[in-house]
């Protein structure tokens, strides 16, 4: 027995959130802007609406049957009886959203695996028992730190597909912080270098923010890292 009634309260409310987060996410884009003079808002709101979901599934790489999505759609705005109750609706979502992930996981570590094989293989590039792979940009003599220790560096972090995500350089200064506490990758690899030295390090996953990922990092994301000592702080 389908308890409809819920099902419509539910499912009503989840589009009603979801579309406050489309919604906001537009905005956001296009703070600053105002309303054309010829929106006609009976009928271009609907067409904003399909724009804020058409924006997410773009965003979150879901490429829904159209046929099914506004079959749902009409019959939840028609009132009438739904294929499936709020619960049966709640876990075909859950499984579908987890396996889109499995699948960008199982991508993103197909591309993992290709991009350190290819890259060890080039000259200058250099691997520790870790995985760690590296090269000298600028080499120098003299004290190294340890893990315990507290430097400054710059650096500028980069995917392998070359997108910049994070730079002190635009900062003006060099970040300062306990070796012992960042990413493993930082850690072995800042311990190479020689205080005004300058390498590139290319840390796997298992070395980074591994299978799940973290914020804007992905699962089973290789990291690149200019990485350039400053200084060690006694």
């Amino acid at each position: 027995m389908k308890t409809k009634s819920t099902t419509k309260k539910i499912m009503l409310a989840a589009m009603t959130i979801g579309l406050a987060i489309c919604a906001m996410t537009l905005l956001s884009c296009g703070r600053g802007s105002s309303l054309r003079k010829d929106v006609n808002l009976d009928k271009d709101a609907s067409y904003a609406i399909g724009m804020s979901f058409g924006y997410t599934f773009v965003t979150d790489g879901i490429v829904p049957n159209m046929n099914e999505f506004v079959k749902g759609m009409t019959d939840m705005l028609a009132g009438k009886e739904t294929r499936f109750t709020e619960q049966e609706a709640m876990v075909i979502i859950q499984t579908a959203i987890r396996s889109l992930m499995l699948a960008k996981e199982s991508e993103n570590m197909e591309k993992e695996i290709a991009f350190l094989e290819e890259n060890r293989r080039r000259p200058g590039v250099i691997e520790t028992e870790s995985g760690l792979q590296y090269e000298i940009l600028v080499e120098t003599t003299g004290r190294r730190p340890t893990a315990s220790d507290l430097v400054q560096a710059h650096f500028e972090g980069s995917f392998i597909d070359g997108e910049v995500f994070e730079s002190s350089y635009n900062y003006g200064e060099p970040m300062t912080f306990h070796l012992g506490g960042v990413i493993p990758g930082w850690t072995e690899g800042l311990q190479l270098m020689s205080v005004g030295s300058k390498f590139r390090f290319y840390i796997p996953s298992e070395l980074a923010y591994g299978h799940d990922g973290s914020g804007r990092m992905p699962p089973f994301t290789t990291l690149i890292f200019d990485l350039e000592l400053i200084s060690i702080v006694d």
